[in-house]
């Protein structure tokens, strides 16, 4: 189970780290090409519609070809070695964080660590401070998956220097407001809900069958993520525009760009120009990488618990000993 557990205690909180940081690296390589394609629809100004010429992709099947065509098979995992040390990072803090958090909570108020409402809490403050941890990171891989052909940046080391040195060490920052704004409802949405379906799925499920453990798991989370994403997708757009700021003329091939003077400017920007369905462009691919992430975060995640706890185990140490 997610969560401090006084019960069944059975990681510590390092090794929460471990097993956070383990699911978010298996689950990056997985899902990179849905958000390839999510950023892609985010930042594109013009309406996705194939009834619009101007406008360079139109829905999931034509962008993938048209990427495809274009870019080559790699450019589905573009950015991905930032996007790495971002999941593993964030992995990391956010499930320490939570597991420390849920203690806290039941040793130190009248709250339970299960609680649904401690989950909702105590998950939205566990992603806000893994995003400021890993937010240059995060600016970094938008980078890389928004820029097309020729490339601006070469690789990781030429885009930091590059950008520090045009731009300023703020520029690495670009977005965190609305970073945070956006992750503390999703993150905190997101464990709520896995919770809640969790303690629906015992309740609905026969105890007997305990070997469903991770198809359990694995919808749960897939089932929170879209659910937590849905309610706060227009935040995540709205950052997506703000961290490719200042990135403008690697911009140029995708079709229109803009200048964006920062969170409240680009909402006013985006409603006089695209209209309210401009912020929930790119929601398709969001949903489905929603989907598979967010199930298999949570699927991983409870798996290598299971698996460090196993080490743990007296049976194991009779094993190594013997």
């Amino acid at each position: 189970m997610v969560g401090y557990d006084p019960e069944g205690r059975c990681v510590s909180t390092a090794e929460a780290a471990v097993a956070g940081s383990a699911s978010g690296l298996v689950t990056r390589v997985l899902v990179s090409p849905l958000d390839v394609l999510k950023i892609r629809f985010q930042l594109q100004i013009e309406q996705l519609s194939s009834r619009n010429p101007t406008a360079k992709y139109h829905g999931m099947l034509q962008a993938v070809q048209c990427i495809f065509r274009e870019e080559g098979l790699t450019a589905f995992w573009k950015g991905h070695v930032p996007a790495q040390i971002l999941s593993v990072g964030f992995g990391a803090v956010q499930f320490m964080t939570f597991e420390s958090l849920t203690e806290l909570m039941h040793n130190f108020t009248s709250f339970k660590a299960q609680d649904s409402l401690v989950h909702l809490v105590c998950g939205g403050l566990a992603a806000g401070a893994a995003s400021v941890a890993v937010q240059p990171v995060d600016t970094l891989r938008t980078r890389f998956a928004a820029q097309g052909e020729p490339k601006i940046y070469l690789n990781l080391r030429h885009a930091v220097v590059t950008m520090y040195q045009t731009e300023g060490p703020g520029t690495f920052y670009r977005g965190l407001t609305p970073t945070l704004i956006a992750v503390f409802p999703y993150a905190g949405l997101q464990f709520f809900f896995y919770n809640i379906l969790q303690q629906f799925s015992k309740w609905a499920i026969p105890a007997e069958a305990k070997n469903g453990a991770g198809v359990r798991n694995l919808v749960c989370g897939s089932c929170a993520g879209v659910l937590s994403k849905s309610l706060t997708y227009p935040l995540d757009l709205v950052k997506k525009r703000l961290q490719v700021g200042g990135f403008e003329h690697a911009r140029a091939a995708f079709g229109q760009v803009r200048t964006y003077g920062g969170f409240l400017d680009c909402v006013r920007q985006m409603m006089r120009e695209e209209g309210p369905g401009g912020f929930f462009k790119g929601l398709s691919p969001s949903l489905l990488k929603a989907a598979f992430s967010s199930g298999f975060i949570f699927f991983w995640y409870e798996l290598f618990c299971s698996l460090l706890c196993t080490m743990r185990s007296p049976e194991s140490t009779k094993r190594k000993e013997g």
